[in-house]
């Protein structure tokens, strides 16, 4: 017998042996599988995520691939590992990391305009093109002598963006044996047999000096070049020389690529990270998730011994599982996504106290220590897979209705999940019986539950709903208070008020006159009013004005470097435009609405009675009010942005997997005891005897984000502190409301009671 139990620890331990090797170096020489080998989001490894949107109001599934297409092929160009990914119909995403010059891609790839090639002069005898002369530099220049929209009406475009298949930068030796720096150009079938016509024509005017003999390439409204044609060009392959040096070249082909759009875009939103900054921010997050992981695996062992011990093996199986899943699926960890690892650690932990607690109340019935395990695991599953389930519907919905960063805390909480269940029911199962099997058979080494007396927690019910009544309030006042400072229910971020944010890092502390000088080298150099905000355990002052086009953008950055000295790396900025943050605020109700609404027909399927869900979901809006409110106390500092819809669905999810544990028992209850007790002794009992492992649940997740709150960076802290109230107010709706108003609804339908 303990030849068997010590054969299953120690096959456990080789496996978690295996998987930590794995983790930490990976499987071949690239890391692969490896913690190193997961792919890191903008906000961690730095670079610029830029958002566009089709001017075409309905752009068809081709013409959206193939500027996803063509997009990637450009972003590739700075480095292989960008991503090009469409969001809905007619808007693409664009991440590249690991940029050093933020500014020069935000330049090529930013407000890309269409590219046309246009007759140097009008079929009817109108110049469609002029030069000019600098009286200083004597510098020709050429410029449009009317408008595109005239020139388009008159037919006077050769070719358009949608004919040409690439464009690149060469160098080639001419019959002079000189070096020249050219572009070379591709054209697909229809762009060949136009531009072999239109050069026809404009080779029959050459050396005439006449604009007859030009082709002019007219981007975003300006003439970029205007070529003569030397040759006939039949073969879709053109070349376009004259440029003084390969970087000229270059910056012209880059250009024309950024025009051979199949859709005109625009720019919605753009991010803009330091490696330097993101990675400051996943060293210290991680090692608040190491801190809050050390103090769980204690608490749980201090409290459920054996049991605890094997919850122990059964995470740290756990954690390496998530970071091999995390590989397996590509999924792009960010700072939510991480916040989103260590809470579903906290809900793994969940699923163990509910099967440990399940394990004592069958040992303090009288049963043995074996039979109690197996009695412990059965009698909890439901509530351990309802629980989950509900948690995973709010997952989907943040999936399905977020962006960003959101998105990966979705991915992560629903890996998270799944894996934490399995965890639970198979690895700690399985460890269990081996300790069980080791010799470790004694009922102290596993705790015992006996039955206490029912406190009265339906007669104090109408308090506890006073209580709530008050924490709404303060919220209400507070709203009506931000209405009169920010003309606005919140104080909103970024994200849902719009506007360009640039946030610096001074490495030796922010000098005594940084806001003011701030404030003023804003107003001069892009003539806008700035709102600061400063972060002193960061260093961190963050500067907000207006949307500010990336001229501008790149301006007040080089400003700053100049004034304060400060490098690149200490340097991150945001820009929203007003479309985006008027969606995310509609997506953030909508959000909550969706989820709540999938949440009560699960409830209300699974329990039979739509008492259960209706109880569920007052309890869930009261947590959601509560979690507002504190939100609408502008005194907490927290802004209402991206990961506001984050963090409401995750205390769904969370609350409402509290409230389950207890519903399931009155279920439980009901159908063993119903001829013994009224319905409201039921709900008393039920709530008593779930109690301790409400509070120990909601102990651990607590540790988890706690220490996120304390140590992690701006976005993760503006993320945990609401899920700390959450926390608190779900636990306190799960345990004071929850039984309370079901008791009520059944009375208030009459049913027995």
């Amino acid at each position: 017998m303990k030849g068997k139990g010590f054969i299953k620890l120690l096959a456990t331990l080789v496996v978690i042996a295996i998987l930590g090797v794995v983790v930490i170096v990976g499987v071949n020489k690239d890391h692969a599988m490896s913690a190193r080998d997961v792919k890191l989001g903008l906000d961690l490894a730095g670079g610029v995520s830029i958002t566009y949107e089709t001017v075409k109001e309905d752009p068809t599934a081709d013409e959206l691939s193939d500027t996803v297409y063509k997009m990637q092929r450009r972003a590739e160009a700075f480095s292989t590992e960008a991503q090009v990914y469409p969001e809905g119909d007619r808007r693409i995403t664009v991440a590249i990391p690991d940029i050093t010059d933020a500014d020069e891609v935000l330049k090529q790839l930013g407000d890309a305009g269409n590219i046309y090639f246009v007759y140097g002069m009008s079929s009817k005898g109108v110049a469609n093109i002029a030069y000019s002369q600098d009286p200083v530099s004597l510098a020709t220049s050429t410029t449009l002598a009317r408008s595109l929209d005239e020139i388009i009406a008159d037919g006077d475009v050769v070719i358009d963006g949608t004919h040409i298949t690439g464009a690149s930068a060469d160098i080639i030796t001419n019959q002079l044996g000189m070096t020249e720096n050219i572009v070379r150009l591709n054209l697909n079938d229809e762009g060949r047999t136009r531009f072999a016509s239109a050069t026809s024509y404009c080779y029959g005017y050459y050396g005439s000096n006449s604009l007859n003999n030009i082709i002019a390439i007219v981007y975003d409204n300006e003439v970029i070049s205007a070529p003569q044609v030397a040759a006939v060009i039949s073969d879709g392959v053109a070349t376009i020389s004259g440029q003084r040096d390969y970087d000229e070249a270059n910056i012209l082909a880059s250009t024309i690529r950024i025009g051979a759009l199949p859709l005109e875009l625009s720019v919605l939103r753009y991010y803009v990270e330091s490696a330097k900054l993101g990675l400051d921010a996943l060293t210290t997050s991680l090692i608040a998730g190491l801190i809050g992981f050390v103090l769980i695996i204690i608490f749980m062992i201090a409290f459920y011994r054996i049991p605890g011990v094997a919850s122990a093996l059964a995470l740290l199986f756990y954690i390496e599982l998530m970071i091999i899943c995390l590989n397996v699926f590509n999924v792009t960890l960010t700072l939510p996504g991480i916040a989103g690892i260590i809470l579903s650690v906290g809900m793994a932990v969940d699923a163990n106290v509910i099967i440990f607690t399940r394990i004592r109340e069958e040992i303090g019935t009288g049963k043995t220590v074996r039979s109690a395990i197996k009695v412990g695991f059965h009698k909890a599953l439901s509530a351990i897979v309802d629980g989950n389930v509900t948690t995973i519907i709010a997952a989907i919905v943040l999936f399905a209705l977020g962006s960003g960063t959101v998105v990966g805390f979705a991915q992560t909480l629903a890996i998270g999940v799944v894996l934490s269940m399995l965890t639970a029911l198979i690895v700690t199962k399985f460890v269990l019986g081996g300790l069980f099997e080791a010799g470790c058979t004694k009922v102290g080494l596993y705790g015992t539950k006996v039955e206490k007396p029912a406190k009265p927690f339906v007669k104090h019910f109408p308090k506890f709903i006073c209580i709530s009544a008050v924490c709404i309030i303060v919220g209400i006042v507070g709203i009506f208070i931000n209405f009169g400072k920010y003309d606005a229910p919140f104080n909103y971020g970024l994200d849902f008020a719009g506007g360009t944010a640039t946030s610096i890092t001074f490495d030796d502390g922010i000098p005594a006159d940084a806001q003011s000088t701030l404030e003023k080298l804003v107003l001069d150099t892009v003539k806008e009013k700035a709102e600061l905000s400063t972060v002193e355990s960061e260093n961190m002052i963050t500067v907000k004005t207006k949307e500010l086009s990336t001229e501008n953008r790149a301006l007040l950055t080089q400003a700053i470097i100049d004034k304060f000295g400060v490098s690149d790396e200490n340097l991150s900025t945001t820009s929203v435009g007003s479309t985006v943050s008027g969606e995310m605020k509609r997506d953030a109700i909508v959000a909550v609405i969706v989820a709540t609404i999938c949440m009560l027909i699960y409830i209300w399927i699974r329990f039979r009675n739509i008492n259960f869900a209706l109880a569920a979901v007052v309890a869930l809006i009261h947590d959601v009010l509560v979690v507002i409110s504190l939100y609408a106390i502008d005194s907490a500092g927290i802004t209402v942005g991206s990961t506001f819809i984050a963090c409401l669905l995750t205390i769904v999810g969370y609350s409402i997997n509290a409230t389950i544990v207890i519903f399931d028992r009155i279920r439980e209850n009901i159908a063993e005891n119903h001829n013994r007790y009224t319905y409201a002794e039921i709900v008393n009992r039920s709530i008593t005897q779930t109690f301790s492992r409400s509070i120990n649940t909601s102990l651990t997740t607590f540790i988890a984000v706690f220490f996120l709150a304390v140590m992690g960076a701006t976005s993760v802290r503006e993320f945990a502190i609401p899920l700390i109230v959450g926390i608190v107010a779900g636990t306190f709706s799960s345990i004071c409301l929850t039984g309370g108003l079901w008791y009520t609804l059944q009375k208030k339908l009459k049913k027995e009671v």
